[in-house]
């Protein structure tokens, strides 16, 4: 080997060993995890398009006007619409407090009228309102918009029930691998009084911040903070599963699961009908999804809540509990890493 390339086989040869190899490699998983978090809410957020939004209809669009109104604001929306027939405009206010739908199309009236929801998607809201407003710019036909269920203007946007969700998640991951780290060695039942301690308590911080401090989310305190209880409880189960197995690399698919895959699709920042389909239906499944979802009800349609949501993120929390406890027998050891005897 000439003189030249020696320095860069020495170079090699220790990027290779302890603790330059090692670090290398946490290097190379935290730029290409940074990267994946960037990429997938750019992909999912930030070019959100509509997807067969369903819209109650009120009225017949067999006429030509009416039939020309609607497929000018298909165009002007960007999608077809899917469109439930409703009898009145009551059942078709019913249907968006039911979140049945995420806007209705009254023909009966003189001037047509477009009721939006924006507390049940914002996004979606905008989607109709511009669709809207550029058809009657292009056609000059007056189209009436109203918003049947707004957003309360602490949370103009509608982002609050997303970021509390996402705290959630994150404070039940890292304090998991906080435990391990600096409570090594902690009973297994010790383990346990503390995961539910800080679930509970970071289930009440959030509701409260959220609350009564800062007054941007109603609806139920009880039901709130029992959501976000939960929710900690699925993201700490999950890593602590993933630290059994998978040891010091348990950040890797607890970030992907849950931030890169799990909020991205979870329908908080941008609603589902707008998110790529494949991952609207993902998201249903994801324990961040269920939340955001059971969270919005709770705040803004509060006699309307679903079933579905609360039943994934129940079924989250004991299929995760189920995983740790096979992991701990498989692996002979506590998610504090303390050895299990027999």
């Amino acid at each position: 080997m000439d003189r030249a390339g020696a320095p860069l086989h020495r170079l090699i040869a220790a990027a290779r060993e302890p603790p330059y190899g090692p670090a290398i490699v946490v290097t190379v998983v935290g730029i290409l995890l940074g990267g994946l978090f960037v990429a997938s809410y750019t992909i999912a957020l930030a070019r959100p398009q509509p997807h067969d939004v369903p819209i109650a209809l009120v009225g017949s669009i067999r006429r030509g006007p009416d039939q020309q109104l609607v497929l000018a604001l298909e165009r002007a929306a960007g999608t077809d619409l899917a469109f439930h027939p409703e009898s009145t405009e009551t059942a078709a206010r019913a249907a968006i407090q039911q979140q049945q739908v995420y806007a209705a199309l009254v023909l009966t009236k003189r001037t047509p009228r477009l009721l939006v929801a924006s507390a049940a998607g914002a996004s979606v809201a905008r989607v109709f309102e511009q669709a809207a407003q550029r058809v009657q710019e292009a056609r000059g036909t007056p189209i009436l918009v109203r918003d049947a269920v707004p957003l309360p203007k602490t949370d103009p946007n509608g982002l609050v029930v997303f970021y509390t969700t996402l705290g959630a998640t994150i404070l039940g991951f890292l304090t998991t691998f906080q435990l391990r780290a600096n409570a090594a060695g902690l009973p297994l039942r010790a383990w346990f009084g503390f995961k539910l301690v800080i679930a509970l308590g970071a289930g009440l911080v959030l509701t409260l911040v959220t609350g009564p401090l800062l007054d941007a989310l109603g609806g139920s305190f009880p039901e709130r903070w029992a959501l976000l209880a939960l929710e900690s409880l699925a993201a700490s189960f999950f890593a602590a599963t993933m630290t059994l197995l998978t040891g010091r690399w348990a950040l890797v698919p607890t970030w992907l699961l849950f931030v890169v895959i799990g909020n991205t699709s979870s329908g908080g920042a941008v609603a589902p009908p707008l998110l790529p389909p494949a991952l609207a239906f993902v998201g249903r499944w994801l324990s961040p999804g269920a939340t955001v979802e059971a969270l919005r009800t709770a705040v803004y349609f509060p006699h309307d809540q679903h079933l579905q949501p609360w039943l994934v993120l129940s079924a989250w929390v004991l299929l995760g509990l189920a995983a740790l406890v096979v992991a701990m027998r498989v692996k002979r050891q506590t998610p504090s890493g303390v050895t299990l005897e027999g």
